[in-house]
């Protein structure tokens, strides 16, 4: 595989804190959590009442027939393209590109499971002829990649990985993998979900994986604190146009970051505990580094996975100071999971966008409602914006999902 270097030109998002990356970004500077109580009556009967709800509807933006024929996980993973599209520039010259030379790979850890929970509803109440024609193109877990591919005029692979929780993570991956196996020159890359139903909320509850606390559902997402008692389920996506450099930079695109490399690994421990001494994550970061062929005293920044749950957490504290060593002090730690729920699937992604703002911006998030400091964590974790120094840098981007999927991304500053 060459070492063709890979940039990011856009940037796009729909998720809790906010409909657009500047507000996205204002939110979480600033520390304003997207948790709220989820408005649906069936909420009322479900041992967790709260969620990371979109905080703008996709039907708010999206054209009112497109909208109805994708499932929600598509209808995110459009609102973020469109604004990534937008943003690199690549809007305004599409009709001179080289759909060839174009790619797509946009992932979800569940797919249009609404559209899937919905229609067998109507199967069971009002029989097989009122299911909807249009449930498998919207259920199929490579719709919102498909209709992306659609949006952009992609003629390349058109992928959907499908790592559970590393998902989005990984189709940034495998993004810069076609870019740099010469398979393209652009892949539009992301993650998007939309799982809050309440078979979902009932079983993620029922394996004792969400948050139960019952009091302000801005302060349950609680990464690394001693009340930590698990994730709170987000919606929305991200999304990132990334180019060759060398096609970048020949159009005149502004580049907000470069990805240097990504590691990929599994943890064959448990289908949904992890490694508890993180050795998986340990492998898939060290992977990273060293596809991007820089050592940990480059790196000042890691966005977690961190979603607040018991073990989870620890572990990945373990795999920073693996891997790390002495320089894990000098390493600015964040979950922004602790204001935007667990997007799942769409997680890496939204956080990979977050991570490419820390850099631009030079800011770190805060982790908001770490009250309390595991004393098992010991990582400089900030809990407010934290200014990173000038220079060339590297930050790092964890996701881990059930399965054991490990996926590690760095990215470094411009």
């Amino acid at each position: 595989m060459s070492r063709t270097r890979v940039v990011v030109t856009g940037l796009g998002t729909t998720n809790p804190v906010g409909g657009d990356v500047a507000s996205t970004w204002d939110a979480l500077v600033n520390g304003r959590s997207g948790v709220r109580h989820i408005e649906a009556d069936w909420a009322e009967e479900m041992p967790v009442k709260i969620a990371g709800v979109a905080a703008v509807e996709p039907t708010e933006v999206l054209e009112r027939v497109k909208a109805r024929r994708l499932d929600r996980a598509a209808q995110f993973a459009m609102v973020a393209t469109m604004e990534a599209w937008a943003d690199s520039g690549l809007a305004e010259v599409q009709d001179d590109l080289d759909g060839d030379r174009l790619g797509v790979a946009m992932a979800s850890g569940i797919g249009g499971v609404i559209t899937l929970l919905d229609n067998y509803d109507v199967l069971k109440e009002k029989g097989p002829r009122r299911v909807s024609p249009l449930a498998v193109p919207m259920l199929m877990p490579n719709a919102s990649a498909a209709n992306v591919s659609l949006y952009v005029g992609a003629r390349a692979a058109v992928n959907t990985p499908v790592s559970a929780c590393a998902s989005g993570n990984e189709a940034i991956s495998l993004a810069v993998d076609q870019i740099r196996l010469g398979r393209a020159d652009i892949v539009v890359a992301g993650g998007t979900e939309a799982a809050i139903h309440p078979l979902n909320i009932a079983a993620f509850a029922n394996m004792m994986a969400l948050s139960k606390n019952p009091g302000d559902p801005t302060t349950v997402s609680r990464p690394w604190d001693t009340a930590r008692d698990g994730f709170v389920l987000g919606e929305g996506a991200g999304v990132l146009v990334l180019e060759s450099e060398e096609h970048a930079r020949a159009r005149g695109a502004r580049i907000y970051a470069e990805v240097l490399g990504a590691g990929i690994t599994a943890d064959s421990h448990d289908i949904a505990q992890p490694d508890p001494l993180g050795r998986g994550g340990s492998r898939a970061i060290l992977r990273a580094l060293a596809e991007s062929e820089i050592g940990p005293e480059q790196v000042f920044h890691v966005n977690a996975h961190a979603t607040s749950t018991p073990q989870g957490d620890i572990a990945e504290g373990l795999m920073l100071h693996a891997t790390l060593g002495s320089h894990v002090d000098q390493v600015v730690v964040t979950s922004t999971k602790s204001m935007t729920g667990h997007l799942l699937g769409g997680a890496g992604a939204l956080e990979a966008v977050a991570t490419v703002l820390a850099l631009q911006n030079r800011v770190v998030p805060p982790t908001i409602n770490l009250d309390d400091q595991d004393p098992q964590v010991e990582l400089d974790i900030a809990t407010k914006a934290r200014d990173l120094p000038v220079g060339d840098i590297v930050a790092l981007n964890n996701s881990f999902g059930f399965g054991g999927a490990n996926v590690a991304v760095a990215f470094g500053s411009v």
